[in-house]
C-alpha cells in the first residue's frame, strides 16, 4: 500500500480548513485516511498550522510521499530539515541543534 501525506478538506463552503492526514494513495481526497498528523487553516493571518512531527517523520521514514503542498508546509516548518539530517545519520542531539539554529536564522 502506498501511503501519500496529503490534505483532506473540512470546514463550510468558501472557509477551507485542513487536515494532514496519512491515506493510502488510492483513497478519495476527503475519504478514508490512516492517522490524523496536524492541521493547516488558511483563513488566519497569519496562516495556523499545527503538525505532529514525530509521527510525521515516522511517516516519512517508512517511505509515506508528501504531496506538493504538504512538502511546501513540511519544509517551512522544518519538519524536512529533521528528516535529512536523520538520513545523514546524525544523532538526535546533533538534529535538535541543527534545528533550533536554523529556527533562530528564519525571518519571522
Amino acid at each position: 500500500m502506498a501511503v501519500k501525506l496529503r490534505l483532506r478538506r473540512d470546514g463550510r463552503r468558501h472557509y477551507a480548513f485542513f487536515h494532514l492526514v496519512a491515506a493510502d494513495s488510492r483513497a478519495p481526497r476527503d475519504g478514508a485516511f490512516i492517522e490524523k498528523l496536524g492541521y493547516y487553516n488558511p483563513n488566519t493571518n497569519p496562516a495556523q498550522v499545527q503538525l505532529n512531527s514525530d509521527r510525521i517523520l515516522y511517516w516519512l521514514q517508512q517511505g509515506a510521499q508528501p504531496t506538493e503542498t504538504v512538502r511546501a508546509l513540511l519544509s517551512r516548518e522544518g519538519i524536512l530539515l529533521r528528516l535529512h539530517l536523520w538520513r545523514k545519520g546524525k544523532s538526535p542531539e546533533e538534529i535538535e541543534s541543527a534545528y533550533q539554529h536554523w529556527k533562530a536564522q528564519k525571518p519571522r
